[in-house]
């Protein structure tokens, strides 16, 4: 049989390092399918999700966790539709992905036929970088090459849109003749490294500054011996942004956790009393969070020269490579004597991991949403990877999760999705079958997307090296984040018939689907569960009824945010004499160190 140019296509992703791909069959990918049938899964394997959004979440955690390119695939019109959401995520993240797409036969496109979409047109905003339609054989040489090429050197989300009748046609090379391309394979990343008298001007920033505070977030990981060393150079203390959880071990007690809304009161500190920043592959993007303007000289190091002085007017925005830069850059500082500062930072540290306790023990109806975290977190095994989704899970996640060495994690950063967690855990598990795998959840998410993946985990979890895989839903029945912005951000009370989730037995659905599944009600129950989710010979679902009103409280709280708040409760919230006491306990825990209310 000839060669055709489905069989092409796969050899030519092969060729370019792709061993994975996460998609959904149908009758516009078919051509396609066939070819990868032929070629073999077991040289390009495909993960087979259950919805094509949850594909596209899965190639972009891949991309986030290898440090690869992501590849889904779906069929023509409502599947190519559906992979838009993952798609933005992993633009929005900067990690690149590239979209396959099926498409109406050729001779069909224009004429309105079913399933015929402009997917060129629908995918030009999320993967703009490159996007194209395949109409001749001769082309799908130069658009594989170029799409590939333009992922993983841009780090951007590329797409091709396939027409179903052109994988069965048969392929040849692009003759020797004008009018035509002919591409090649391979791209390595150069070494990218501001300019000598740069590099002096932030030395001369970063040394003229007595107290130091560091932002690092994705783009620090795999620099994370550089961070410290220049960190120790400069006595430095450092804040974290959600991406860049990972880059620095939480048990150095001159780094201050997570910043932002979600971050820690250590992290607002830092950031309120420093003279000098140094902002390491980050675009968090709550300026308000950062030194007021004026207040400290800036330095920032980021890849991409769009990125660079977007939140903080920065003294010396550098383009570089992250450990490149850092490692030029580090010969230059002079090493700080004076430890008064990382003394303070230290204090603040040790003031907030107390307060982190306290209130992860205060009592609540039935269980602390913050002590499920709390009790995991001492029992995270070695490399273990964890995911999050969003909603206020992610609260407890960024403050109450503390990282070591060795350890990863990811979830929806730049988009903030629902409903990423879990397709983010399982690529991590396809990834890294060897190491334990948990993704942490709440309710909403598991209703709106995750829960079939669990199907998905069903289907492939026996042929992990490693079965320790686990899905932790806080179960709240209340899409909770929203309920608290409306409180605070709004000054309305809590709007039942948007906000109140249906009751479901999430570890019920693990057992029909052949997982384990645990339920916790009780909080002194939850260390004992967790012991048994870590060491289950199979994936497991650990259910917890968790306090909806348990205030995910801010670092920093305005006075605009405490009038609306009030105002939200006196306009009669349905659960105010529950919202009043936990506050009131969180609040005490903050003023009366140690008190149990």
């Amino acid at each position: 049989m000839a060669k055709t140019v489905g069989d092409f296509f796969w050899e030519r992703l092969h060729a370019w390092g792709v061993r994975r791909v996460f998609g959904y069959p149908g009758d516009g990918i078919n051509g396609l399918l066939a070819g990868l049938q032929r070629f073999g899964t077991d040289k390009i394997e495909f993960v087979q999700a259950r919805h094509e959004e949850m594909a596209a979440f899965m190639a972009s955690a891949h991309s986030k966790f290898t440090g690869e390119v992501g590849v889904c695939l779906a069929t023509s019109g409502p599947g190519a539709t559906h992979l838009i959401t993952g798609m933005y995520d992993a633009a929005g993240d900067h990690v690149p992905v590239l979209a396959i797409a099926g498409q109406s036969a050729r001779t069909a496109v224009g004429g309105h036929y079913q399933q015929e979409m402009d997917l060129v047109s629908a995918f030009k905003d999320v993967a703009g970088a490159f996007v194209q339609q395949a109409m001749a054989p001769a082309q799908m040489r130069h658009l594989v090459d170029r799409a590939m090429r333009t992922a993983m050197g841009e780090r951007r989300v590329t797409a091709l849109v396939i027409p179903n009748d052109l994988p069965e046609q048969p392929y040849e090379d692009p003759p020797h003749a004008h009018g035509t391309i002919h591409s090649g394979i391979g791209w390595t990343p150069p070494r990218v490294l501001p300019r000598d008298e740069d590099l002096r001007r932030a030395a001369d920033v970063l040394n003229a500054g007595k107290r130091v505070a560091i932002l690092v977030g994705a783009g620090a990981l795999g620099a994370e011996e550089e961070v410290i060393a220049v960190a120790s150079r400069l006595n430095a203390g450092a804040a974290k942004a959600l991406l860049g959880k990972a880059v620095l071990p939480d048990d150095l007690p001159w780094v201050t956790g997570c910043i932002g809304l979600l971050g820690t009161r250590p992290s607002w500190d830092l950031m309120q009393e420093c003279d000098t920043l140094l902002m390491i592959g980050s675009s968090f993007p709550w300026s308000e969070f950062l030194p007021e303007e004026g207040k400290a000289r800036g330095v920032q190091i980021d890849l991409r020269p769009a990125m660079l002085s977007l939140r903080y007017p920065m003294e010396v925005p550098l383009t570089g490579d992250t450990a490149e830069t850092l490692r030029a850059l580090l010969p230059l500082l002079e090493q700080k004597s004076d430890t008064s500062w990382r003394e303070t930072i230290a204090g603040w540290n040790e003031d907030w991991r107390k307060l982190l306790h306290d209130r992860a023990m205060t009592p609540a109806d039935p269980v602390n949403p913050q002590r499920v975290i709390h009790e995991l977190s001492p029992r995270l095994p070695d490399r273990a990877i964890v995911t999050s989704d969003s909603g206020s899970v992610v609260n407890w996640y960024a403050r109450n999760l503390m990282m070591r060495r060795g350890m990863m994690t990811s979830l929806s950063g730049s988009l903030a999705s629902m409903g990423a967690a879990v397709p983010y855990a399982i690529a991590a598990k396809m990834a890294h079958p060897d190491r334990p795998v948990i993704a942490l959840v709440g309710d909403g998410a598991m209703q709106m997307n995750n829960m079939a993946e669990l199907i998905t985990v069903a289907k492939y979890w026996r042929a992990w090296s490693n079965p320790t895989w686990i899905c932790m839903v806080l179960n709240n029945q209340d899409l909770n984040e929203v309920t608290w912005e409306q409180r605070v951000m709004e000054g309305m009370p809590k709007f039942e018939e948007t906000q109140n989730l249906p009751d479901f037995p999430y570890h019920r659905f693990a057992e029909l689907a052949g997982l384990r599944g645990i339920v916790v009600d009780d909080p002194e129950k939850l260390g004992e569960a967790w012991d048994q989710a870590l060491s289950s010979d199979r994936p497991v679902v650990l259910e917890v009824r968790t306090d909806p009103n348990v205030p995910p409280l801010p670092p920093h709280t305005t006075l605009e945010q405490a009038k609306n708040f009030a105002t939200s409760l006196a306009k009669g919230d349905p659960d105010l004499g529950s919202v009043v006491k936990d506050t009131a306990r969180q609040v005490l825990n903050a003023v009366l160190p140690g008190r149990k209310p």
